[in-house]
């Protein structure tokens, strides 16, 4: 059952205008055909992807060009009516739909793809393209984006930059924040900053695109990206492993960057629950069975012959040495795209009723301790407690399902989930962001100092806070 954010978290409406008669009828005549008003048709992007929160705004936009956000947004401004971007809504901390009525402006129809420059690699697009769709065109050229996720085929690079998406690339590309090149944001009173640069280097002055990298639509809207792309691998290869421990899985990290260095693109792990629901919700087949923890390697490089024997010597060491238990390598695109079962399990959870989701950045050798204590924590009380990430990346991503939704469960569950991470100095969101559901806990991750300075950018660029309240921050004092 999908509750409505204000009921379930009691939260209180901030003094922003009522929507009227007279603004639906400024907004459809500004585009005329692209206002979305009927409760049934609101209705999909009022309820987030997880369908765990719920808002209530009456009217969707769906802008076409950056002038026409300018010129919502300046409107939106001068009538204090506040505003919820949304990309393509695959958020997982509520960050994407609105908590009261606030109005929806969907980048849905802002997918033009304006430039790619093939010796550099550097595409220029709107902010709607979906991740899937640019990869696609830039395979065609021999490249691909830097980031890849599980949510591909639905969201949009520009929620993914203003979420600073991590996925399953970036241990071998690096974050959003260092492939990212330049923006073209619309700021809370319309006015439009075209810092949409396409160089590499350009020292001049602050770096004024890392301030919306990241910041869940409350600063600005971003309405175009410029991109790095890296040219595509003619050689992936792909490795499926099973370990009996979590302390071999960390062992089998360490030989495998040692062993595969610069081939190496993707180091996850998942645990044997993970992989029981993907087979019994998805019904995929796991190439390696029996184990109690899966290690998924991907390689990506030029030569494909050169990559295999690199790939198959660690194979042997890592058997002979007992790391692995059992393994398979899969190089032909059917068997990659077969073995691809990492990216399924966020799916697989949600056939398990309620998911609480925790997405969190810990030292690698404290990685799945975490998922232990909190077994042992919540007993019976839980459905299942399964965690599985970014490894290469210090990233965990733990979920506790349960049959719906209860607020003692969650009790027993937060504050422990964030007091445990910081007391091993992690991240309680290491790539999902804030949103609505954890901006309450930043203090867990950033001194008052820090937070105090957002909260001061906040007031700077969104004097009204009309731009995506309720989320990422604290209220100011």
């Amino acid at each position: 059952q999908v509750v409505s954010t204000c009921e379930r978290y009691a939260v209180r409406r901030l003094p922003f205008a009522r929507l009227g008669d007279g603004d639906v009828a400024f907004f459809e005549r500004l585009m005329p055909g692209r206002v979305v008003t009927g409760e049934e048709e609101v209705k999909p992007f009022n309820v987030d992807w997880l369908k765990s929160v719920r808002g209530c705004s009456q009217l969707v936009l769906k802008p076409q060009t950056t002038a026409e956000v300018s010129q919502v947004l300046r409107y939106c401004h001068e009538r204090n009516l506040a505003v919820n971007p949304q990309g393509g809504n695959t958020g997982l901390v509520g960050g994407s739909v609105p908590v009261f009525d606030e109005i929806i402006l969907s980048t849905a129809l802002m997918n033009e793809i304006i430039s790619f420059d093939k010796v550099s690699g550097i595409l220029v697009c709107q902010a709607g393209c979906v991740l899937e769709r640019l990869n696609e065109y830039l395979e065609e050229q021999g490249f691909i984006m830097p980031l890849d996720l599980g949510a591909k085929g639905s969201c949009h690079i520009g929620g993914n930059v203003a979420t600073n998406a991590g996925g399953l690339r970036l241990l071998r590309y690096g974050s959003l924040r260092g492939t990212v090149l330049g923006l073209e944001v619309v700021l809370a009173d319309g006015s439009a900053l075209d810092c949409l640069t396409s160089l590499r280097k350009d020292n001049t002055g602050y770096d004024l695109k890392q301030l919306f990298i990241g910041s869940e639509g409350t600063l600005g809207v971003i309405t175009a990206v410029s991109i790095l792309c890296p040219q595509k691998p003619k050689a992936v290869n792909l490795a499926f492993l099973g370990c009996q421990s979590f302390a071999k899985v960390l062992e089998t990290f360490t030989t495998c960057r040692a062993m595969l260095g610069e081939i190496l693109s993707a180091y996850e792990f998942m645990d044997e629950k993970c992989m029981e629901l993907v087979e019994r919700h998805l019904k995929l087949s796991s190439p390696v069975t029996g184990s109690p923890f899966y290690v998924l390697i991907e390689t990506s490089g030029s030569n494909s012959t050169h990559d295999e024997e690199k790939l198959n010597n660690f194979l042997e060491q890592a058997m002979a040495s007992g790391l692995v238990t059992d393994g398979t390598v899969a190089t032909d695109e059917k068997k990659i795209k077969a073995s691809h079962l990492r990216e399924r399990i966020t799916e697989a959870l949600t056939h398990e009723g309620y998911v609480y989701k925790y997405d969190i950045s810990l030292p690698v050798g404290k990685l799945y301790d975490l998922v232990t204590d909190m077994r042992a924590r919540l007993g019976q009380s839980a459905k299942n407690v399964v965690g599985y990430g970014h490894l290469g990346d210090g990233n965990l991503h733990l979920n506790i399902t349960a049959e719906s939704y209860s607020h003692s469960l969650l009790d027993a569950i937060e504050p422990f989930v964030y007091e445990w991470t910081a007391r091993c100095s992690g991240s309680i969101s290491a790539e999902h962001g804030l949103g609505f559901k954890k901006k309450q806990f930043i203090q867990y991750s950033k001194p008052r100092e820090a937070v105090v300075l957002m909260q001061q950018f906040k007031a700077m660029l969104d004097p009204k806070g009309i731009l995506n309240p309720y989320k990422t921050l604290p209220s100011a004092p």
